[in-house]
Parts: structure tokens; sequence; C-alpha cells
């Protein structure tokens, strides 16, 4: 069971990071991730709201609010490692060689 929750999280990141990469490369008007991908201040700036917010859940809301707001973490971060020209595959490479 746990292989397919890893394997069913891993199929997400990749696609939600295709998409985004598919944003950089073909921008939509009025799309929030091609403004955020164009502006590393404000996506910088939205990782750090998120990621406090993160905390506030965790320590005063439900289960529900802290998962959406590590979801609305986890894609901020993604868009700012896009728009710095990182891939996911370097942070799942230092995961990885963080193991013990």
């Amino acid at each position: 069971m746990e292989t397919c929750l890893t394997n069913l999280m891993t199929t997400i990141i990749e696609e939600l990071v295709a998409l985004i990469a598919d944003r950089k490369l073909n921008p939509t008007a009025n799309s929030y991730t091609v403004t955020l991908l164009n502006d590393l201040h404000k996506v910088a700036q939205k990782v750090g709201e998120e990621g406090v917010e993160v905390v506030v859940a965790a320590l005063g809301q439900s289960d529900e609010r802290l998962i959406e707001e590590g979801a609305d973490l986890i894609y901020h971060l993604l868009v700012l490692l896009e728009a710095r020209n990182i891939a996911w595959d370097d942070v799942e490479k230092e995961l990885a060689s963080r193991r013990h």
C-alpha cells in the first residue's frame, strides 16, 4: 500500500512540475502561475507566507486546513524552483542523500 501512495504522490508532483514548466514555456493570459514565474520576489514571498500558514494551521486549525496549506506550500515551492530553473529531481536527490 505504501508503494501505491508513494507512486501516486510522485505522479501528482511530476504532473504539477510538468504543468508549471509548460506555463513557463507557453504562458497563458491571466495565469496565476505565469504571474508568479515572472516575479521571483512575489513567488518567494508566497512561499514564506504559505510556510507561516502551515505553522498556524498545524498549531491551531483542523487537519483539513493543514492539508490545504501544505498543498499551497508545495505548489508555491514548485513554482519557485521552476522560476530559478531548479529541477524537482535535484530536490529529490538531496532528500535521498539525507537518508541514513
